[in-house]
């Protein structure tokens, strides 16, 4: 009589695995925000961008959203120098996509400027602080020089929802499911 080899999973095991990984996924994201630039996301002359950034609180992991016409404008990371006047010929980095979203991997101040020399001119630039790391690993910087560091948010422009918050949200709700698993099976 021929006996046939078949591979058994323990569902307990894999449910444990699940659970363990999106609890890493939780850590990992938890803590971070997407900020619409600006309060709305919308890169353009119309909107006061210093107010914007000193009324928020910006964390290393956050993320900031531009949106503009990726065919008219664009955004520009540049160092102090270049932001102060408006120059657009050595940028850090280019993003012309009509929605970026930056991550921001560092603490202290990053500048932004618009591609558009006549745009930054007329105040489409903006200067966001980030302070220390959520995780402490590194002391907080302190701000540039002139300025004061920006405060938290306030209850008028709480931080947007994101595709990360949500996703946090789905995957707390798998770690909790998994947990039970486990412990149910066992």
């Amino acid at each position: 009589m021929a006996t046939s080899v078949t591979s058994h999973h323990n569902p307990t095991r894999i449910a444990a695995i699940v659970a363990v990984l999106s609890l890493l996924v939780l850590i990992q994201k938890g803590d971070a925000y997407e900020f619409k630039v600006g309060g709305s996301g919308d890169w353009s002359l119309s909107a006061s961008y210093d107010k914007w950034a000193e009324k928020n609180r910006f964390q290393v992991g956050d993320t900031l959203l531009f949106k503009y016409d990726g065919e008219k404008d664009s955004v520009l990371e540049v160092s102090k120098d270049d932001y102060d006047n408006c120059n657009t010929e050595n940028p850090i980095a280019k993003h012309d996509d009509g929605q970026t979203v930056i991550k921001l991997d560092r603490s202290g101040p990053h500048y932004f400027i618009s591609g558009a020399a006549d745009h930054c001119k007329n105040s489409e630039k903006v200067v966001v602080v980030v302070m220390a790391d959520r995780s402490h690993k590194s002391p907080p910087s302190p701000a540039p020089s002139g300025s004061e560091p920006p405060s938290p948010p306030s209850d008028e422009t709480p931080p947007s929802s994101s595709p990360n918050d949500a996703s946090s949200v789905v995957m707390s709700l798998l770690c909790f499911i998994g947990a039970i698993a486990c412990f149910l099976s066992w």
